[in-house]
C-alpha cells in the first residue's frame, strides 16, 4: 500500500519493537539502521521526514520539538515505564492499521 505508515524507531526504543513490527509486515527502520545512533534528536527528525516515516519514541524530547512548530512526518509516543513490552508493541500495530501517512503528518499519537 504506497500510502502505509512507515515507522522510525528512535534509539530510546527497546529493539525487540522493531522485530515484533517487522515480523508484522511493518516497515521500520531503527537508529541503527540508519547510521543514527548518539544522533541529536533533530537529525533523527529530520531522516524521518526524508524517509516519509513516523517517528516512534519513548523520549520526551521529540514532544518538545512538535512544540516548537517543527515539521515532521508523525510522532507516536510511548512513556517508558507505562505498558508492557506486549502493549509497547500492539499500539504502532493499530495505528499502522488505522491511519495513512497523510493522516499522521504533524500529527502525535500518545501510545
Amino acid at each position: 500500500m504506497p500510502n502505509t505508515i512507515r515507522f522510525h524507531l528512535d534509539e530510546n526504543c527497546d529493539s525487540r519493537i522493531a522485530v515484533a513490527l517487522q515480523r508484522r509486515g511493518i516497515d521500520v527502520t531503527t537508529s541503527t539502521d540508519a547510521g543514527l545512533l548518539r544522533a541529536p534528536d533533530q537529525e533523527q527528525l529530520a531522516y524521518a521526514v526524508s524517509e516519509g516515516r513516523v517517528i516512534f519514541t519513548q523520549d520526551a524530547d521529540f514532544l518538545r520539538l512538535h512544540a516548537t512548530g517543527a515539521p515532521h512526518t508523525g510522532i507516536a509516543y510511548c512513556h517508558p515505564e507505562k505498558r508492557s513490552l506486549g502493549e509497547i508493541i500492539r499500539e504502532p500495530v493499530l495505528l499502522w492499521e488505522i491511519y495513512d501517512r497523510d493522516e499522521m503528518t504533524n500529527r502525535i499519537e500518545f501510545l
